[in-house]
């Protein structure tokens, strides 16, 4: 098996899972499809955007939160801390991320060939799943059949992205 029928495989297991499925290069900035102004652009503004207005239909539809990476985890779980006026009230509220209660609220989307500018030169992981237009799992898959390739090397890998895509 070649690493780009394993790749097919991976897709069609997500698929299978109720997750739509992209090809990388159709959403990047030139593609024909584009989802990204360039290729450092990590988030899928439009996923996010769509998912917080609908999970979040009792809030204002002007959110303008800034997730720190630090508290990003806490934020995913419990929310985004917002503020916002309804009737004169000043309201405290927590925006979700992530529908966890009613799953089909939410937009699974893999999406193979996801190419972003690393530090160097541009990286492309093999898939990157997104949930709300948050990249939350990325897959370096490697062929067991290649006699040069083993899981080292899609560690490896990861190692680079994670130093060269740290948005990512």
């Amino acid at each position: 098996m070649t690493e780009d029928q394993l790749e097919q495989q991976c897709l069609e297991w997500f698929a299978e899972g109720g997750w739509e499925l992209a090809h990388g290069p159709d959403l990047a900035p030139d593609g024909i499809a584009p989802e990204r102004s360039d290729y450092r652009q990590v988030l899928l503004q439009a996923d996010l955007e769509a998912a917080i207005r609908r999970i979040n239909p009792h809030q204002p539809s002007s959110l303008d939160t800034i997730v720190s990476n630090r508290a990003f985890h806490r934020l995913l779980l419990a929310g985004v801390p917002v503020e916002y006026k309804l009737e004169d009230r000043v309201i405290h509220d927590h925006a979700l991320l992530i529908d966890f209660e009613q799953l089909n609220a939410n937009r699974f989307r893999a999406i193979n060939q996801f190419t972003l500018q690393g530090g160097k030169q541009l990286r492309r992981p093999d898939i990157v799943c997104f949930i709300n237009g948050l990249p939350l799992a990325v897959l370096e898959l490697k062929s067991h059949t290649s006699e040069n390739v083993s899981i080292w090397g899609a560690f490896n890998q990861l190692q680079t992205y994670k130093d060269e895509l740290p948005r990512l």
